[in-house]
């Protein structure tokens, strides 16, 4: 779109309109504040992370925990960033639309966009996690280094959350719809992630959730069936004094193990019998998950566009 001599719009062609809407996304994020989601994610991150992630990597426990809470993190940063973007200025795309706007160069423009956000706050979470002591896994399954693999999970859920937002920033009118609806997308990723919760005859609803498969990625990456568990040493100290017909027998046995300097054997025994399929440290796991991930992308997108095409219909 650019000023002609006479004062009117002159809308040129898609990708010129991609271009502008681009730049004046960037120029918002500075002159209309949209950087404060920077600084607001970093805190939620570092909350997350201090309180969660220092045993994240190092034991099954800490490793389902800290990667959840972290992909929490991601899907919250995801939906603030975007979840007003298109509602907040809908008069105007309306009227840009009828005078000759592309919806899709539009979207287009804001994905390009969020995804520049997505990244910064992908670099802020990996440099958080880091000052918190978070014990990056060294070798990487799809790249050579560990922290790139999980760099590129928490960029991907990010970002599909984001989207995911902009396409909720679509279909609803107003910014208070908006903030209305995301309470109930956070608490849908959250219940039905499937890490925590057990879905029974729903359980395939999970594969419809963005947590689910940031978990599992973190968890393959993470090196998850490799670590020991903790649980099942714990339980069985809380019980050590119990007595059967008079003897204590697993207060003996704790003792045996402790004596021959067995703990971490037993720690490891725990953990290959707690091993889960979908945490396998292989290429498949993560590369679905990626693939999963990316496709909720597309389908966000397009559905983000068809119902925006439809704003000249609007009736306020």
């Amino acid at each position: 779109m650019t000023e002609s001599s006479t004062g009117k719009l002159q809308y040129t062609g898609r990708f010129e309109q991609f271009v502008i809407n681009l730049r004046r996304f960037l120029r918002m994020f500075v002159y209309q504040s949209d950087w404060k989601v920077l600084p607001i994610g970093a805190v939620i991150a570092a909350l997350v992370t201090f309180v969660v992630g220092g045993n994240m990597f190092k034991t099954q426990e800490g490793t389902t925990m800290g990667t959840f809470a972290l992909t929490c993190v991601c899907v919250w940063n995801g939906f603030f960033n975007s979840v007003q973007v298109v509602c907040r200025e809908r008069d105007i795309v309306k009227k840009e639309h009828r005078a000759g706007m592309y919806i899709s160069s539009y979207i287009l423009a804001h994905m390009v966009y969020q995804l520049i956000l997505c990244l910064l706050q992908t670099l802020i979470t990996l440099l958080i996690c880091s000052v918190a002591g978070v014990q990056f896994p060294a070798p990487g399954i799809i790249t050579s280094k560990g922290i790139v693999d999980i760099g590129i999970t928490i960029l991907l859920v990010t970002y599909a959350a984001d989207v995911m937002a902009l396409m909720v920033s679509c279909i609803v009118k107003t910014t208070t719809a908006a903030m209305t609806v995301m309470p109930f997308l956070l608490i849908y990723q959250l219940i039905f992630s499937g890490s925590f919760f057990e879905l029974g005859a729903v359980d395939f609803i999970k594969y419809t959730t963005i947590s689910h498969w940031g978990t599992d990625c973190l968890c393959a990456i993470g090196r998850y069936n490799e670590q020991p568990m903790v649980t099942l040493w714990n339980t069985l100290v809380q019980f050590k004094d119990a007595e059967f017909m008079g003897e204590k027998p697993l207060l003996y046995a704790l003792q045996y193990v402790e004596q021959n300097n067995m703990l971490n054997d037993f720690l490891l025994w725990s953990g290959q019998n707690r091993a889960n399929p979908a945490y396998a440290s292989t290429p498949e796991n993560v590369l679905t998950a990626w693939g999963a991930v990316l496709l909720m992308v597309v389908i966000f997108a397009v559905i983000a566009i068809i119902t925006l095409k439809r704003i000249d219909k609007d009736q306020r």
